[in-house]
C-alpha cells in the first residue's frame, strides 16, 4: 500500500474523517476537512471556530484556531495555542478520552489565563477559564463520551 502524500511529498492521511477528526475507512463519506494551510485573521477565526463549536465539530474548530496560532504575532501565540488546546480538549472529551481531555483543557487554560486582564478581540478569557473548569469536572465524573458532553465554550463575550 502506498502512503498518501501532499504536493510537497510529505506523508498525509487522506482518509475521510468523522466529526471528531477520527479516520474513517477508505471509501466512506466523512466531514470536509480544514486545509492544512488554512489561516484566517483573528476576528474571522473566532467566528468560524465558534460556528464549528456550535455545530459540535470541536476538532475542526481546533484546526481553524491552530492556523491562526501559527500565524499570530509572538505576543499572541500562547493565546491562540491555548484556544486551540481547549478545542482539542473538548474533542478528547467527546471521544471519551478523559485523560487527554483533562491534560489539554488544563494546558489550554494555563496558556490563556495571562490574557484575562486585557483580552484581545473580545475573547472571553474569564468565561473560557470557567468553562474549562466545568469541562475538567465533567471529564473527571464521566464514564465515556455519552455522559461527558458539556456545553460548547463561547469564545467571545456576547452583546
Amino acid at each position: 500500500m502506498t502512503r498518501d502524500r501532499d504536493p510537497s511529498g510529505r506523508a498525509r492521511n487522506a482518509r475521510p474523517r468523522d466529526g471528531l477528526g477520527r479516520p474513517l475507512p477508505r471509501g466512506q463519506e466523512g466531514i470536509a476537512r480544514v486545509p492544512d494551510d488554512f489561516v484566517l485573521p483573528p476576528e474571522e477565526s473566532l467566528v468560524e471556530a465558534q460556528r464549528l463549536l456550535d455545530e459540535w465539530l470541536p476538532f475542526h474548530a481546533h484546526e481553524v484556531l491552530e492556523g491562526t496560532w501559527k500565524a499570530a504575532p509572538p505576543a499572541e501565540r500562547d493565546l491562540w495555542q491555548g484556544l486551540a488546546q481547549l478545542a482539542v480538549g473538548l474533542t478528547h472529551l467527546a471521544r471519551g478520552n478523559r485523560t487527554g481531555a483533562v491534560t489539554l483543557l488544563r494546558r489550554g487554560a494555563a496558556r490563556i489565563e495571562p490574557y484575562q486582564d486585557a483580552p484581545p478581540y473580545g475573547i472571553d478569557v474569564r468565561g473560557l477559564l470557567d468553562w474549562a473548569d466545568g469541562a475538567i469536572a465533567a471529564a473527571a465524573a464521566s464514564r465515556g463520551p455519552a455522559d461527558a458532553r458539556v456545553p460548547v465554550p463561547q469564545l467571545t463575550r456576547r452583546g
